[in-house]
């Protein structure tokens, strides 16, 4: 959506509180049955000034798929640059989109279960970066098959097994729970590098060198809602 324009920084952080808002009422309620008053009340603003905030309703699902998908397609995107095993950056990935996740349960509930209510550029929106995230995650998959990593594997069958054995998820997790994103990924990870992995190849200690990741380079959190310092990607 485009933002109106001599809006300063309270404006944003007013419309990302609304958008927030609305994807928690939205996974609560459904979002067919969740009006515009309903929202308005909950945020304390009337009909005309929410709209100047959101633009629409349906505007809405696209804010709240966006504000999952451009921190995590950002850092997608840095992860599958660096110079690393593909495995080991396939690891890294697994863990952010996990930490996103647990973070916000409620739009992922919303996108997965709300999408089919848009139309026209909207859904073209939203598919356009689900097909993003899902490319850079088949790149990994297929370059670890070329490094004869991986089996011969088909390429989008191998894609779905990532997506869905993280994407599903939000609906059973819990965040305060003794699960945290860190050890689901491990445990994710562990289950599909064996499953894919080539036979006979050596696998590298993906654990080990994703924890060096972590601890050598501190300014390149995976968290996507993280900035990343600058530094060299190289390692």
């Amino acid at each position: 959506m485009p933002r109106p324009p001599g809006h300063g920084p309270d404006f944003e952080v007013r419309r990302q509180k609304i958008i927030d808002t609305a994807a928690a009422l939205f996974a609560r309620q459904g979002y067919a049955a969740t009006s515009i008053n309903d929202l308005g009340r909950a945020v304390g603003l009337a009909k005309g000034a929410l709209y100047y905030y959101i633009g629409s309703k349906e505007n809405l699902l696209i804010e709240i798929q966006s504000r999952v998908m451009d921190p995590l397609l950002s850092r997608a995107r840095q992860i599958a640059a660096l110079d690393a095993d593909p495995l080991v950056r396939l690891r890294l990935l697994s863990e952010s989109l996990l930490t996103i996740i647990f973070r916000r349960l409620d739009h992922i509930w919303v996108y997965e279960h709300d999408y089919r209510s848009l139309t026209g550029d909207y859904l073209q929106t939203l598919l356009g970066q689900r097909a993003e995230f899902e490319q850079l995650v088949r790149g990994l998959l297929t370059e670890a098959m070329e490094q004869g990593r991986f089996r011969a594997l088909e390429p989008r069958l191998a894609t779905l097994q990532f997506l869905n054995l993280h994407n599903h998820t939000y609906q059973w997790v819990k965040p305060d729970g003794r699960w945290d994103a860190a050890y689901l990924s491990r445990e994710y990870c562990d289950t599909l590098l064996r499953g894919f992995g080539a036979p006979g190849a050596a696998l590298p200690d993906v654990e080990q060198e994703a924890e060096a990741f972590k601890r050598d380079r501190p300014g390149l959190p995976l968290d996507p809602e993280a900035e990343w310092r600058p530094a060299s990607l190289a390692g």
